[in-house]
């Protein structure tokens, strides 16, 4: 999972940042709302942390810019503790949650995960598929309901194939889930990634298929 974090306090940035890759999350920062825009324009995510108070471009109008893209990604503002009106607007303008200023770590944490699983139109915390389920909440993987144990970066290329079962996924998509910005990680990279994480879950009728040249595709097959 990838999320922006649009945020110019750098001491709460740092926490945000610190706490989300903890969880296993790709995160990725701005300070402004100029260079929120023009991430969101550019890239995937599949969560915004949208502080409303942003230099160079308010919050308010970095949501709107993206709802008008006609983008869903769900968003999660920040706001002042006594900014109830903003928070309104906030939410008029299709932000699906918001927290005040202070907040707990933990709190946030449990938001981003129930605005996710919103995001993909379930209200669980688990991924199935066949006989592999995955606990995004635990970050453990199950197959069968033995769980099987895989490294960080497997689990998160599981969570993103799982997210997308039956349908056809890209290298190129793949490194913009998995990876932060200055994090270089090659084609040759995701199919290490990919051959490693076969040979632990494709038991039964589960299998990682490739389309040659295309990109990889989570199956179930027919018994």
């Amino acid at each position: 999972m990838r999320i922006l974090i649009a945020e110019d306090d750098q001491v709460l940035a740092d926490g945000l940042l610190r706490s989300l890759r903890a969880s296993g999350c790709a995160a990725d920062q701005v300070g402004s709302g100029t260079e929120a825009d023009a991430a969101l324009a550019s890239h995937e995510f599949d969560l915004l942390i949208l502080d409303l108070g942003l230099p160079r471009m308010h919050g308010l109008e970095v949501l709107r810019r993206l709802r008008a893209r006609g983008s869903s990604v769900p968003v999660l503002i920040l706001t002042a503790a006594d900014s109830i009106e903003e928070r309104v607007k906030g939410l008029d303008l299709g932000a699906d949650d918001y927290m005040a200023k202070p907040f707990s770590l933990q709190e946030l944490e449990a938001r981003v995960r129930a605005l996710t699983r919103r995001g993909l139109g379930t209200a669980s915390s688990v991924i199935k598929h066949g006989p592999l389920s995955f606990d995004a909440t635990g970050r453990v993987a199950y197959i069968n309901d033995q769980m099987v144990e895989l490294s960080a970066r497997e689990l998160s290329l599981l969570e993103v194939l799982l997210q997308r079962a039956g349908r056809l996924v890209s290298k190129d998509q793949l490194v913009e889930r998995l990876c932060e910005w200055g994090e270089e990680v090659s084609n040759n990279a995701i199919e290490v990634y990919i051959h490693r994480l076969r040979k632990k879950i494709e038991q039964g009728p589960i299998r990682i298929a490739t389309v040659r040249g295309l990109g990889y595709c989570l199956e179930k097959i027919p018994g």
